[in-house]
């Protein structure tokens, strides 16, 4: 007893709804994380720029979830770059 066609599409516009959503300010917020710590300028500018060019970023996020061609492949699309960008973060982080 599965889903019927309509529960499955219910159930992807929903995941991808929490992907734009939860995905999107993961993305947005470990972006800014990054940029804040690698931009070459005082820290509060630093961080005031980051923060300004992640809205953008979370506005593209949104837009790449509802364009891409199925959940999966939202979910991809943000869970990736955001493991990435953290990675990234985190290594920056802790050299000394």
């Amino acid at each position: 007893m599965g889903l019927s066609q309509t529960g499955r599409y219910r159930l992807g516009v929903a995941s991808r709804v929490v992907a734009a959503i939860g995905g999107g300010y993961v993305l947005a917020a470990v972006a800014t994380g990054l940029l804040a710590v690698v931009m070459p300028m005082p820290p509060a500018e630093a961080v005031m720029t980051a923060t300004l060019l992640s809205f953008s970023l979370y506005a593209c996020a949104v837009l790449w979830v509802f364009a891409a061609g199925s959940a999966w492949r939202a979910w991809a699309g943000v869970a990736v770059p955001a493991v990435v960008l953290g990675l990234l973060l985190a290594a920056l982080r802790s050299a000394p």
